[in-house]
């Protein structure tokens, strides 16, 4: 962020080792967002061909709203690069990733590219003669929180399901630990496949927003697994 204004460029570009994930820095410093890489790509996709997209449950609720704009449909595949491209290939998605920067373009290859993620950025940015700041302007701004718990030795899908029987007013998705949709944001609580810990996820409209959704449903689903324990 401080190179792209000490240099005075107009974009700044970030990967991973692998060069498979994908953020970018505005021509202001600002950082655009690994969520919204994803989302400004897709938009662009969509826009010359389209269709429908794909991302993972814990990614920005940005993507569904762009997609449904375009007249396309929205999927949520449960998490991991694998679980996207099956989910792509399940629906003739034109574009999917997920909300770490990965950008799958099957036109392309059913995998996270992030050389081909650019060459889309850069082209939208050509065409729309946007500045990076401009264009990520254009698009709602939802702020996510992550946050875990530990990993109790009690039966958590039972917890799991209490917590969704206390929340009828949420849309639910089950497909990898529970998602709760709602109004004012999202939460995403999962077993992670590599820690003994509950991941907590949640999105909302402030950051402030979206740690105060998250605590409330970890601290509820605590006293139900806290109920399992006595």
């Amino acid at each position: 962020c401080e190179a792209v204004v000490k240099e005075g460029c107009d974009l700044g570009i970030s990967v991973d080792p692998d060069v498979d994930r994908l953020a970018f820095v505005g021509e202001d410093g600002s950082w655009f967002g690994e969520e919204y890489t994803l989302v400004a790509v897709a938009d662009y996709v969509l826009s010359k061909t389209p269709g429908n997209t794909v991302s993972n449950m814990s990614s920005t609720r940005a993507l569904r709203q762009v997609t449904e704009a375009r007249g396309g449909q929205y999927t949520a595949s449960a998490v991991g690069e694998v679980n996207v491209v099956k989910a792509i290939k399940d629906t003739d998605a034109m574009i999917g990733g997920e909300g770490n920067g990965g950008i799958i373009y099957p036109a392309s290859h059913c995998g996270r590219d992030a050389v081909v993620g650019t060459a889309l950025f850069l082209t939208q940015l050509a065409k729309s003669g946007q500045r990076v700041s401009a264009l990520r302007s254009t698009y709602p701004n939802w702020f996510m929180s992550k946050d875990k718990l530990a990993l109790p030795a009690v039966d958590v899908d039972a917890a799991l399901k209490q917590l969704m029987e206390a929340h009828p007013e949420a849309e639910v998705n089950t497909v990898d630990g529970v998602k709760f949709d709602l109004e004012e944001g999202w939460v995403h609580l999962r077993k992670s496949n590599t820690e003994p810990i509950i991941r907590v996820y949640a999105e909302a409209s402030s950051p402030e927003a979206a740690s105060a959704l998250g605590d409330r449903f970890k601290n509820e689903l605590q006293g139900f697994l806290r109920a399992l324990e006595d």
